[in-house]
């Protein structure tokens, strides 16, 4: 039977009424389209009971904290905006091994969350919850590939009560729900970010300095794949971002000799993120990519690599 989003909504709404009968709910938006569309849902359903909380880490996309506030007065969404880039830079300190970036950074955006129902009074946390991240973080029989934020990496002491809308619901299907509550292409369309963000596009720690590296290589990655695919060049892919990796090699900046990072490339091309085939991206933009990123970059980076794997064996994401 084909999905359809319209008695999905229906159906959405219904449901967050029941479970949400009396109190206020918060809402976890990033400003990506599976929670956009999870705050939407809940500000149908429940008016003024519902607070969005964009929980700003450090380790968002270049000018998401912007492109969030910006949504919010454009959707009429009730706002809070919290700055916590010190205290998740702090906690991930000499942190190197990703399940234990992902389960930190769960269990700080619990505490976060915990500490603004109670001074909204509060009992009920809205998540944009996708299948495939409760299928990979593992639950009953399944065996864990990676912990999702929003899954595997919360406390299992967490004190609100969990609302997931679209829990049950693939990528393609989210998007379709999107474009049925009138959300602009602009956010219904777009690519698929993690949780934990750019925290886990960094082969080990997660330096301030690193986090700034490879979120200008990822706003590199998305504006030439972006433009390349307007020009009708190829065909935009369904993920597309750059993975900061820890091996340096020698390189020459000037006429001196450079010891620099090296960035991979991974775009791919997927229709749920269950499984997904890498893009196969024309020499001449993989040229305009690497030599943008190693000038652009160049006291950090010297060398750019492009990932060919195919999901599987690999995951989307390096981490």
């Amino acid at each position: 039977m084909p999905f359809e989003p319209k008695q999905f909504i229906e159906d959405a709404v219904a449901q967050i009424k029941r479970t949400v009968r009396i109190g206020k709910t918060i809402i976890a938006v990033s400003g990506g389209v599976d929670s956009t569309v999870t705050a939407v849902l809940m500000n149908e359903a429940l008016g003024k009971k519902c607070v969005a909380v964009f929980v700003d880490t450090g380790f968002m996309r270049k000018g998401e904290p912007e492109s969030m506030r910006e949504l919010a007065g454009r959707i009429n969404m009730n706002l809070r905006f919290i700055d916590a880039k010190k205290k998740f830079y702090s906690s991930l300190k000499g942190v190197k091994e990703p399940e234990r970036k992902r389960k930190i950074i769960g269990g700080l955006f619990i505490k976060t969350f915990e500490k603004i129902a109670k001074e909204e009074k509060a009992k009920f946390l809205g998540q944009g919850t996708l299948a495939p991240d409760w299928i990979e973080s593992g639950t009953g029989m399944r065996a864990t590939i990676k912990s999702h934020h929003n899954v595997g990496g919360l406390p299992s002491g967490m004190k609100l009560r969990l609302v997931e809308p679209v829990r049950e619901l693939y990528k393609d299907e989210v998007r379709k729900v999107g474009k049925e509550l009138g959300l602009p292409d602009n956010i219904c369309n777009r690519q698929p970010f993690p949780g934990p963000g750019l925290a886990i596009r960094i082969v080990g720690e997660a330096t301030p300095e690193k986090v700034e590296v490879v979120r200008e290589a990822c706003a590199i990655v998305e504006e030439e794949l972006e433009q390349a695919a307007a020009r009708g060049e190829m065909e935009l892919p369904w993920q597309y971002f750059a993975v900061l990796l820890p091996s340096r090699s020698v390189g020459v900046l000037g006429d001196k000799r450079a010891y620099g990072y090296t960035v991979a490339v991974r775009a791919v091309y997927s229709v749920d993120g269950m499984t997904a085939q890498y893009a196969r991206i024309p020499d001449n933009i993989l040229e305009s990519i690497s030599n943008r990123i190693t000038r652009e970059l160049k006291e950090d980076v010297n060398r750019v690599v492009y990932d060919i794997t195919s999901k599987p064996p690999a995951c989307i994401e390096w981490e």
